[in-house]
């Protein structure tokens, strides 16, 4: 039996009608042009970042960022790995499988990367990340170190790690 879902995945990054999606995540947050995020896009972009939204039947419901990892927006170093900082796929959209199809499209748009990696947060308070998440989308934990943020939730001990998924 066929579906009539139309699924497209859109990279974003030099589409203007697409600008305030670079500047905010899916969350019904207003649009706003935060000047550090700019001056980060001024020098991530013309390096290889992107940004990538998934569009299912006219709606957008799942976002991926990635960069090579010397434009990448956390502190990692590789030669030829891609950085995923972000991915989201509205909890409405559940059960798609639309996190492993945006994973999928960044390995097929970057074939030369020898890995991509990522961080997995374990017992933190927000949604983003989740180590047990990343794991579902095939990433391993290479290595990890507790840590406390300095400012929200000063007193809760979380665990970070460094998660890999190696390009067959």
């Amino acid at each position: 039996m066929k579906s009539n879902h139309k699924i497209e995945i859109v990279d974003i990054t030099k589409l203007s009608a697409y600008e305030r999606y670079l500047y905010k995540c899916l969350a019904p947050m207003p649009f706003r042009k935060y000047r550090k995020r700019h001056e980060y896009f001024e020098a991530a972009i013309p390096r290889g970042f992107h940004k990538k939204l998934l569009i299912f039947n006219g709606d957008i419901v799942g976002q991926i960022e990635y960069a090579p990892a010397e434009a990448s927006g956390y502190p990692l170093i590789g030669d030829n790995v891609v950085v995923m900082n972000c991915i989201w796929v509205l909890r409405r959209a559940k059960g798609h499988n639309f996190g492993k199809q945006l994973l999928a499209n960044i390995m097929e748009s970057e074939k030369k990367a020898v890995g991509f990696a990522t961080i997995g947060l374990e017992n933190h308070w927000s949604g983003w990340l989740r180590k047990e998440q990343m794991e579902r989308l095939g990433f391993k934990s290479i290595d990890s170190f507790e840590m406390r943020h300095k400012t929200k939730h000063p007193d809760l001990c979380f665990k970070m790690h460094l998660m890999l998924d190696a390009q067959d």
